[in-house]
């Protein structure tokens, strides 16, 4: 249980230390503020947009005397993305409670390891092999999508590192696996590690959001669907439509065998397909793609349509203090701004879109931000006129 700290003046609310300081962790502290909890980021990037409405802390990852400086003045630390180094975690860590656990984070981190750790929860997961040279990669290749009755080709993925497309190359014949392993690995001489899995025709991309209190106190969000594109989440709808009773189910369970196993505290992601099954019950299962052991692009949603945020309810865990309801308001769809925002005035004319900027300078592949559109489905015209703004934006040269 969270224990303020005794360095305190009496009367003021608990420090927050947030690793990381981009758009992730500007929602955590605007989820904080009205709890009372001030919160401080670190960040090796003095621009992070979280600095807009948090104090920030720039230093290298590798400053672990800047990272000791940092921890003193917080009561408990978490993180807002995945790539922060383990040492870096772990330094902060012996001055500071940390959640999610440094374990958590390592797992989240190699995509190898979250396989294996799906496996041990009994949740199903593609076809796969690990390769580190390119004669290795040839051969996985060739037995997890090309020999005869495995599949139509691989998904090649860098173990560690990946994001938002990056690190990845899909695979349809033998002759681009050559070219693939170039991609990824920068040259045939080179070695690096990598994950091969099937591609698996699948119906539909869903993520699943729970959180878990220190004191083993869980809840969940409704499976939510998401369309992908380039690798980046583009559009999500909550609660995803016309889930079989079954898979949401068993995916609650196994979500929570697995944040106990892990001694997980705080907002923990998953994404998975949903494929068509024949044996299975309902006639449908789903297939563990990754995890993040952080608060999610996907649950977005939940700060305008849920009770409670996945934003909020991720500094309620980390703090100690009672979860809150993850019961929709509304369902909604989200839609994410890559590239550069749409004009304000346009989405804010539009009746019921909640508008979220980042204040983040436009680029090509950036998440800039986002709207909610409540009470709507993805057919409802609303969403159809954010999409289309979203596209125009994403569009304009930058």
């Amino acid at each position: 249980m969270f224990q303020p700290s005794m360095h305190k003046p009496s009367g003021q609310g608990p420090t927050l230390g947030i690793l990381g300081a981009g758009q992730l962790g500007r929602m955590l502290a605007l989820a904080a503020a009205p709890l009372g909890v001030r919160c401080v980021c670190f960040d090796p990037e003095p621009e992070a947009c979280a600095g807009d409405v948090s104090e920030l802390v720039c230093a290298p990852w590798s400053d672990l005397d800047a990272v000791a400086a940092f921890a003193k003045r917080c009561d408990a630390i978490t993180f807002e993305f995945e790539n922060v180094p383990a040492a870096t975690l772990r330094h902060a860590s012996t001055l500071a409670r940390v959640d999610p656990p440094v374990l958590a984070l390592e797992t989240g981190q190699d995509r190898l390891l979250e396989k294996q750790l799906f496996e041990r929860m009994g949740l199903s997961v593609h076809p796969y092999e690990a390769a580190s040279t390119a004669a290795e990669f040839a051969a996985a290749c060739e037995r997890v999508g090309f020999a005869s009755g495995s599949g139509t080709g691989v998904v090649a993925k860098t173990r560690r590192g990946g994001y938002d497309g990056k690190g990845q190359a899909v695979i349809r014949s033998r002759e681009q696996i050559s070219a693939a392993w170039v991609a990824l690995a920068g040259s045939m001489d080179a070695r690096k590690d990598v994950l091969v899995e099937q591609f698996v025709p699948f119906e539909r991309e869903l993520s699943l959001i729970a959180v878990r209190g220190a004191g083993g106190a869980f809840a969940s969000y409704p499976l939510t669907q998401n369309r992908h594109q380039g690798g980046i989440l583009r559009e999500s709808i909550a609660p995803a439509p016309s889930v079989p009773a079954s898979v949401a189910r068993h995916t609650a369970r196994y979500m929570h065998d697995l944040m106990d196993a892990l001694q997980y505290v705080g907002v923990l992601a998953i994404e998975f397909f949903l494929v068509r099954d024949a044996a299975a019950e309902d006639g449908a299962r789903l297939l563990a793609n990754e995890m993040a052991p952080r608060v999610h692009n996907s649950g977005h949603w939940t700060i305008d349509a849920a009770m409670t945020s996945q934003f909020e309810n991720h500094v309620r865990a980390v703090l100690g203090l009672p979860l809150g309801s993850c019961e929709v308001r509304a369902p909604s769809v989200m839609v994410n701004f890559i590239g550069a925002m749409p004009p304000a005035r346009d989405l804010l004319a539009i009746p019921g879109c909640r508008v979220h900027d980042y204040a983040k300078p436009a680029r090509a592949g950036r998440k800039v931000g986002h709207a909610t559109i409540l009470d709507a489905q993805a057919d409802d015209p609303r969403v159809k006129r954010v999409i289309e703004l979203a596209s125009a934006a994403d569009a304009r040269p930058v």
